[in-house]
């Protein structure tokens, strides 16, 4: 029987408080960059996707043998993370937006 975690799925996620981190294409180039390893290394399927300036959407399918909290989780990671070492290079003032008092990390995008 065929697993509903293997159907096509809609995901969002949204910048921390909703600012307007994206509008940069850069930052849009990491989004579209990590789906399309997703893609190559047979992870998703990806079926749409809208990049909005302070949050994104995908229709994407999990592929079989794939667990869904692991590919966000790797997904949300890897762009963060990405995201993150642009800001501390060249918008130092722009990082300190998205400080946050959590025990795991100092800086949150998503």
């Amino acid at each position: 029987m065929d697993s509903p975690q293997y159907h096509p799925q809609y995901f969002t996620t949204t910048i921390l408080d909703w600012q307007h981190l994206l509008k940069p294409d850069k930052y849009k180039d990491i989004i579209i960059q990590s789906l399309q390893f997703l893609v190559k290394e047979k992870r998703i399927e990806l079926n749409a996707f809208a990049i909005m300036s302070n949050h994104i959407h995908l229709i994407w399918q999990i592929q079989q043998g794939q667990v869904r909290e692991n590919i966000q989780r790797d997904f949300l990671k890897y762009t963060s993370q990405t995201i993150k070492r642009d800001l501390e290079l060249n918008h130092p003032e722009v990082l300190k937006i998205f400080e946050v008092n959590a025990k795991d990390r100092k800086y949150q995008v998503w």
